[in-house]
């Protein structure tokens, strides 16, 4: 052993041997980060990869599997070099082979492969709980359910439609095919103005509770084809007022010179639709005229051609002339004679007719007389005699004038 110590090769090699020790107790307590360095220097590490896909391997001619979930979380660990090639290249395989198991519940492995042997795998979940069931294969009509109806616009309403294919093929298990309730496509027509052509939408498949399945469909989508109607019909104006004529004035006629109205809406609205009114306001007429009417349509339906018309309003009108004066006729230049009734020697009178003829009359058109040719003297009933356009009925307030001729 002093033959040793003295030989100054041995001392350099426990030298050696020393500082090389040193030099990795000093260096691992410097690394406060765990990264590990090999003989050869490389850094060792850890990556995670979230959503890595899962693969099934199973009959799938004969069998159908549920609990499988679609991705699990897969973490690596191995040096730097080999860790970064796995998860940049990710040309590996993680899946559940179920090629030995039959029908029923089953707790499963998941596993990988063409992972380098260089790095540890670890995958979560590492198990999974499934069910194989046997696989069924079925066909179901297909059903169109047209959304956002209420947002066409006002008075369109979808027509005849069709959907191709009228069938979908559902593969899945025995027991989620007896699930099925109604598989169906939506089409949102909300402020749809034109037919429908071939317009591809998904097939939704439903439970009995409205509940979504998951199912493999054959095909995935559907064509949908839909008249988008705009209905119209012919249908009568009716005229009808409301309010009340100025007193003094009667409603004699209305006329309109459109008899008939197209209107528009839905089929369902316009099915209860047999005419369509007018109104116009009395309150505010106070003599013959041409006015425009507004059509009261309901709700839901509307005339574009023809949503006012002009109606020709004729009223009679009857109108009061005060102390209209009275003419004697035949009066002896030698007589006098006094009005009794009415006093003064005029009299009040009315005329009645239509208004525009009305409106221009003043009292000097109207010419009230009596004829006393041949009366002697004394008190005398006598009727007046009424002058004034043909068009207008005339009537003084007194039928008989009482005089006195002296």
């Amino acid at each position: 052993m002093d033959n040793w110590f003295q030989s100054k090769w041995f001392v350099r090699a426990i030298a050696l041997v020393l500082a090389v020790s040193l030099y990795f107790v000093v260096y691992t307590e410097d690394d406060k980060e765990r990264k590990d360095i090999d003989f050869f220097g490389n850094t060792s590490e850890t990556q995670t990869m979230e959503d890595v896909p899962v693969s099934v391997r199973i009959n799938a001619d004969k069998y159908v599997v549920s609990g499988i979930p679609e991705a699990v979380t897969v973490t690596v660990e191995g040096t730097n070099s080999a860790v970064t090639r796995v998860v940049k290249q990710r040309n590996f395989d993680i899946y559940v082979d179920l090629t030995k198991l039959g029908e029923g519940e089953h707790t499963v492995e998941v596993q990988y492969e063409r992972i380098s042997e260089d790095v540890a795998v670890f995958i979560e979940p590492k198990t999974i709980d499934i069910v194989i069931e046997e696989r069924s294969t079925r066909k179901f009509p297909i059903t169109v359910d047209f959304i956002n109806q209420h947002q066409l616009p006002e008075g369109f309403e979808v027509g005849d439609y069709q959907v191709e294919p009228k069938e979908v093929m559902i593969t899945s298990s025995k027991g989620v095919i007896d699930k099925v309730s109604i598989v169906k496509v939506f089409v949102n027509v909300a402020g749809v103005e034109e037919p429908i052509k071939n317009r591809e939408v998904p097939i939704k498949v439903y439970d009995s509770q409205g509940n979504e399945l998951r199912v493999r469909m054959e095909p995935e989508n559907a064509l949908v084809s839909a008249e988008i109607n705009n209905p119209s019909k012919v249908v009568p104006v009716t005229l009808e007022t409301t309010g009340k004529l100025p007193e003094g004035f009667e409603l004699t006629s209305m006329t309109s010179d459109v008899e008939e109205v197209e209107i528009f809406g839905t089929s369902h609205v316009l099915a209860g639709i047999d005419e369509v009114k007018a109104n116009i306001n009395l309150s505010k007429v106070n003599k013959t005229d041409q006015v425009q009417a507004t059509l009261d349509l309901p709700k839901g339906v509307y005339a574009p051609e023809q949503e006012q018309i002009d109606v020709l309003i004729e009223l009679e009108q009857t109108k009061l002339f005060k102390a209209v004066p009275i003419q004697v006729r035949h009066l002896e230049n030698d007589r006098t004679i006094k009005f009794k009734q009415p006093e003064g020697k005029k009299v009040n009178v009315t005329i009645t007719g239509n208004e525009a003829d009305v409106r221009n009359v003043k009292v000097d058109d109207l010419r009230i007389s009596v004829d006393v040719e041949g009366l002697v003297g004394g008190t005398h009933q006598v009727k007046p005699i009424i002058e004034g356009p043909d068009q207008l009925a005339i009537k003084p307030e007194l039928d008989n004038f009482t005089i006195e001729i002296n």
